[in-house]
């Protein structure tokens, strides 16, 4: 979890081999829904990461963010599947911790809840944008300062660098690969406690920040009508069209932030049911299309053997190179199971895709 551009996808594709996440150039978005990378070996362990869209997403609100995530976490929870942790990923490069890194962090910590935080990492990122003692001044304050990380570090979360390496980015699992598997706040009050999502710590959090900017814009609009109001008694035409352009983008984000709001209050425990009947659906047309993929990856592998076979004559760095092919059509012909369809099938579902 973490920020846009705070390199989630890249610490994924990074740590996993393959290039399966897209990774954003810029501050747009491309992780738009939650992803699962291939499962990988790491000191024994059969590894899955899961990458998720930050609260500050440049293609899907905030409350659709909320319910993509929290979707997923119930549905992977109902089907035996709990996480080992958690790796909240932050740029160190990052001049300070402003008000969207905070939102984030903020939505990250109702998400997770206190009793969990033992199996959280705070990863810092990109030190080589910055110098030495600079990334080391910014680390300091993010982890004594009770606005920033200090309250989950004292609760047990772990703060780690890391240099974009692969063996800086096993050193990160290490934290977390061998922990018991955990039980997210939400997840435990959606699945367990049968809230709504409204009701949930991570929900209230949201509403909560609705409701401010709803206020902020209410009397921002207060403003804008006395201005009117002057410029109409000055006789100031110039000033009323601007102020008559201002006042309908501030009526379309007031209307934005009301649609966010009724939807956050929609009856997610209905949504829970049906989704799981839009999962049924999709793991169906998934087992499909993954038996025609691993029947064509057979087919090129049996044409690679018989090629291999043909040839009596190969150098040892052919017959190497005909191994290498082998292990790689393999590898992808293998199932990523429910991992496969659960991201998907909520995007559909959410009509987010």
């Amino acid at each position: 979890m973490g920020a846009t551009g705070s390199g989630k996808s890249t610490f994924i594709n990074t740590v996993s081999g393959t290039q399966t996440l897209k990774v954003s150039s810029g501050m747009r978005s491309c992780t738009s829904s939650v992803q699962t990378a291939p499962p990988f070996v790491l000191d024994g362990r059969i590894v899955t990461l899961i990458d998720t869209p930050g609260f500050d997403d440049t293609t899907k609100s905030d409350t659709d963010i909320l319910k993509m995530i929290a979707h997923f976490l119930t549905q992977a929870y109902q089907n035996g599947k709990k996480l080992a942790g958690v790796i909240y990923i932050h740029r160190i490069s990052d001049f300070r911790m402003g008000g969207i890194s905070t939102r984030n962090f903020r939505m990250f910590r109702q998400l997770c809840g206190d009793s969990t935080l033992k199996s959280v990492v705070i990863l810092t990122n990109m030190w080589g944008q910055v110098g030495k003692e600079v990334g080391e001044a910014r680390e300091h304050e993010l982890a004594s300062d009770d606005l920033f990380f200090k309250p989950v570090l004292d609760k047990g979360a772990n703060m780690v660098r890391h240099d974009e390496s692969l063996a800086s980015a096993h050193r990160v699992l290490r934290y977390l690969i061998h922990n018991d598997p955990s039980i997210l706040q939400i997840v435990r009050e959606i699945a367990i406690e049968k809230k709504d999502i409204s009701e949930t710590a991570a929900g209230e959090e949201l509403n909560k920040a609705l409701i401010e900017q709803m206020n902020r814009h209410k009397k921002e609009m207060a403003a804008l009508h006395q201005e009117y109001k002057d410029a109409m008694e000055a006789k100031d035409e110039e000033t009323k069209r601007e102020i008559e352009a201002e006042a309908k983008k501030l009526q379309a984000e007031m209307a934005r932030i009301e649609n966010e709001s009724k939807k956050l209050l929609s009856d997610f425990q209905k949504e829970k049911g049906e989704l799981e009947q839009r999962m049924k659906e999709t793991e169906e047309e998934s087992k499909r299309e993954q038996q025609r993929i691993q029947e064509q990856y057979r087919k090129q592998i049996e044409e690679i053997e018989r090629q291999r076979n043909t040839d009596t004559n190969l150098s040892k760095e052919r017959q190497a190179d005909f191994a290498r092919q082998i292990e790689e059509l393999r590898r992808k012909a293998k199932s990523r199971g429910w991992f496969s369809s659960i991201g998907r099938a909520i995007d559909s579902f959410l009509g987010l895709s």
